[in-house]
């Protein structure tokens, strides 16, 4: 029969295997979580009738063609703010306008890339980009952006010529800042800087996005499309 010390000795052994064994299986699940990727979706891709009309909307986009675009706004349109419909988009996006930011940020939304999402009576809407509508389920609990460009150099600093940490494709990253300055001042390049396993870097702000940013939704009617959304958060 083994001795007391002996027991306790291989007891101590068993449990510091067992410890490490967690230690093992959390890094692993870490590891795991923080190697999830986001790759471009573009459902709209395959329909026509949603091509041709997106091709009108950045046309009319780029002219700032406040009636063309405020002829699609639907009259119960979902804002940035709790209060819906055409008054309100014209009060937050004011379309008049040549400086509204409208005309910048429709855009990137479009050439993103999106997803249909059902949408209750409305039915199949059309939403992008895609990043919140397929943010993965099994994302890590502190991912907050989403790389949006494949092979994007995560810099050491916020400058183009910094040392090269990593290179990332479509992976979901920790976002410690989402407004950084170029080291340079006279650049007009904007950082974001975030956190890997690779440890703190940063990338260029148009590489990446938070699935909480501006997003728009259509609808397909008799009329033909219109937009049905254009809000930001949850």
């Amino acid at each position: 029969m083994s001795s007391l010390p002996e027991s306790k000795d291989a007891a101590l052994r068993l449990l510091r295997r067992l410890m490490m064994a967690m230690v093992l299986a959390a890094a692993a699940g870490a590891a795991a979580a923080q190697g999830v990727k986001l790759p471009p979706v573009d459902e709209g891709a395959g329909d026509p009738g949603w091509i041709r009309f997106k091709a009108r909307l950045l046309e009319a986009l780029a002219k700032r063609d406040q009636k063309f675009i405020l002829g699609i706004v639907d009259g119960k349109i979902r804002n940035i703010s709790p209060t819906d419909g055409v008054a309100e988009f014209r009060k937050l996006w004011e379309p008049h306008s040549a400086d509204s930011p409208l005309w910048v940020e429709l855009p990137k939304l479009l050439f993103l890339g999106g997803a249909f999402v059902k949408r209750g009576k409305a039915g199949n809407e059309f939403c992008a980009p895609y990043v919140h509508y397929k943010w993965p389920d099994n994302a890590a609990a502190d991912a907050s952006g989403a790389i949006i460009a494949k092979e994007a150099l995560m810099k050491a600093k916020p400058a183009t010529a910094a040392e090269t940490l990593q290179t990332l494709s479509y992976d979901l990253v920790k976002v410690l800042d989402w407004e950084v300055a170029d080291e340079d001042k006279e650049s007009k390049q904007k950082w974001v800087k975030i956190q890997t396993r690779a440890g703190d870097g940063y990338v260029p702000e148009e590489q990446v996005r938070s699935p909480l940013e501006y997003r728009a939704c259509f609808v397909r009617s008799g009329a033909g499309w219109r937009m049905t959304g254009l809000e930001v958060g949850e």
